[in-house]
C-alpha cells in the first residue's frame, strides 16, 4: 500500500470522526415551549415582578420591533426599562414615540462611559439600579419576543430551580453572508460550550446568551452584577462564569420557539461583531481557538485541494491508487454535506447553502485570526463607535 493511500485513509477516518464529533454537541436538553394560544402557563397566584432591561445604542433598525413585542407579553407583571446608551441615530426619537403609548416603558438616558468599562455592562448596571423586579431580564434590542416568552421562560426556569437562565433564540438569516457564515459560528459555539456541560453544576463550563438572560435579582446583586464584569466585551459569558463559580444554578435552554434574533445583516457587521469577541471569549481556552483555526483551514483549503488533487492525479493516469484517494476525499465531502444539509434545515435556510461551507469556514477562520491579532497587537476591538483595548 502506497504512502499517499495510507495518508488518505487516515485523513478520511480522522475527518469523519471530527466532523461527527463537532456536529453532535448542538442538542439542548431543556426546551422552552410556548403556551398554547389563548392560555397562560401555570403561574403562581401572585407572580413576581420581572424587570426587563434593554440596552440600546444606535438601535434605530430594531428597537421598535423589540419593544412592541415586549409590550405584548402575556406575563402579567412586567417592568420595561430601556437604557439609551448615548445613541446618535433615530433611537431616542423612536423611544420617545413609543413611551407616549406604553405607560410601562421607562427610558433612561445613559451617562458617559467611565474609564475601564465597556458599553453594554455599563448600560445594564444603570438599568438594574433603577429596576424593582425580583427577577431581572436582560434582552438585546435585536431580539424579538413571542407573546408568551416571559411566562414560558419563567415557568421553565423556576421548575428547574435556575438562578440564572439563558436561552438560544431562533436566528433570522436572510442574506447570503448570514446564511453562509453564521451557522458555522453557532456550530463552533455549540461544540466549545455544549449545553449539557453548562447545565451540569459539577462542570466548570459556563456561558450564556446575552440576547436573553433571566436572573434572580438577589443572585445578581450577590455576585456584583455587571460591575463584576465591567471591562468585558463578552459580558454574557463572563457573568455566567461568575454566577456558576459562586455556586448558583446556571441553565442554558432552547428558546427558539419563543424568541427570534436578527444579529447582523451584512458581512462588515458580522466582521466587526465577531472579531470583537471571539478571541476575548476564548482566551481561557486557547486550544479551542487553535482547533477552530485548524479545522477552518482544513475545510476551506485542505479538503478542496485533496479532492481536486485526486481528480487531477486520476486524470493523468494515477490508476487505482488515485481513484481510491479521490473516493476517500469524496466520502468525507459527502458526509460534511449531509451534516450541513441537516444544519440548514434546522436553521430554516435553503439547502443549497450546505455547499457554501468551505467559503464560510474560510471567513470564520479569518475572523478568528483577526480577532486574536487585534487583541494581541494592542490595537483593540471596536463596537458601535467605541474602541476597547
Amino acid at each position: 500500500m502506497s504512502l499517499p493511500l495510507i495518508l488518505s485513509i487516515l485523513a478520511m477516518g480522522v475527518g469523519l470522526y471530527i466532523a461527527r464529533a463537532v456536529h453532535s454537541r448542538s442538542n439542548l436538553d431543556i426546551v422552552v415551549d410556548p403556551a398554547q394560544e389563548g392560555e397562560l402557563p401555570s403561574l403562581p397566584e401572585k407572580p413576581p415582578l420581572i424587570s426587563v432591561l434593554v440596552p440600546a445604542r444606535n438601535e434605530g433598525r430594531n428597537i421598535r420591533r423589540c419593544l412592541l413585542a415586549l409590550s405584548n407579553q402575556t406575563y402579567p407583571y412586567v417592568e420595561l426599562i430601556v437604557v439609551d446608551d448615548r445613541s446618535d441615530d433615530a433611537t431616542p426619537a423612536i423611544l420617545a414615540e413609543l413611551a407616549r403609548s406604553e405607560p410601562r416603558l421607562r427610558i433612561l438616558t445613559g451617562v458617559e462611559l467611565p474609564a475601564g468599562w465597556t458599553g453594554k455592562p455599563h448600560a445594564l448596571v444603570q438599568g438594574a439600579s433603577a429596576a424593582h423586579g425580583e427577577w431581572l431580564c436582560f434582552i438585546d434590542a435585536d431580539t424579538f419576543a413571542e407573546p408568551g416568552l416571559l411566562a414560558s421562560v419563567y415557568q421553565v426556569a423556576t421548575r428547574h430551580g435556575a438562578d440564572m437562565f439563558s436561552i438560544l433564540t431562533e436566528q433570522e438569516m436572510f442574506t447570503f453572508w448570514e446564511r453562509t457564515i453564521l451557522p458555522l459560528v453557532f456550530l463552533g459555539l455549540s461544540y466549545g460550550f455544549p449545553a449539557q456541560r453548562v447545565n451540569d453544576p459539577t462542570k466548570p463550563d459556563a456561558i450564556s446568551n446575552g440576547q436573553f438572560i433571566l436572573i434572580r435579582r438577589q443572585v445578581y446583586e450577590h455576585v456584583g452584577g455587571h460591575t463584576s464584569v465591567k471591562d468585558r466585551v463578552d459580558e454574557d459569558k463572563a457573568i455566567a462564569q461568575v454566577v456558576k463559580r459562586a455556586g448558583y444554578r446556571l441553565l442554558l435552554a432552547d428558546g427558539r420557539k419563543v424568541a427570534r434574533t436578527r444579529m447582523y445583516t451584512s458581512l462588515p457587521e458580522m466582521w466587526e461583531g465577531w472579531t470583537k469577541s471571539i478571541y476575548i471569549g476564548l482566551r481561557d481556552r486557547l486550544w479551542l481557538l487553535l482547533f477552530g483555526v485548524f479545522l477552518g483551514v482544513m475545510v476551506a483549503i485542505g479538503l478542496p485541494l485533496w479532492l481536486f488533487g485526486g481528480l487531477v492525479w486520476l486524470a493523468i493516469g494515477g490508476g487505482l491508487t488515485a481513484a481510491l484517494v479521490t473516493l476517500e476525499a469524496a466520502v468525507l465531502w459527502a458526509f460534511l454535506l449531509w451534516e450541513r444539509l441537516r444544519v440548514s434545515k434546522n436553521f430554516g435556510i435553503p439547502p443549497g447553502y450546505a455547499f457554501t461551507f468551505p467559503l464560510g469556514a474560510l471567513i470564520f477562520t479569518l475572523m478568528m485570526l483577526a480577532s486574536a491579532f487585534k487583541v494581541i497587537s494592542g490595537r483593540g476591538v471596536s463596537w458601535k463607535g467605541r474602541r476597547y483595548r
